[in-house]
């Protein structure tokens, strides 16, 4: 049992010396990062939209 809060506390500490070492993002870095993202989706979505009205006229068009 007293090894497994010793390991649980190593852990915690390693885990925040490694955090410590991350170089997180500014500000306006996390800005632009987040319109890409929402770009991307925006055109995902775009394309599969009209892949699928596209092939829903193609199933139409046969039945």
């Amino acid at each position: 049992m007293k090894r497994s809060f010793k390991s649980l506390f190593s852990f915690f500490t390693e885990s925040w010396s490694e955090l410590k070492k991350v170089r997180w993002p500014s500000r306006k870095e996390l800005k632009n990062y987040t319109l890409i993202v929402l770009g991307t989706i925006v055109v995902i979505a775009l394309y599969f939209w009209v892949l699928d009205i596209g092939i829903s006229a193609v199933i139409e068009a046969i039945i």
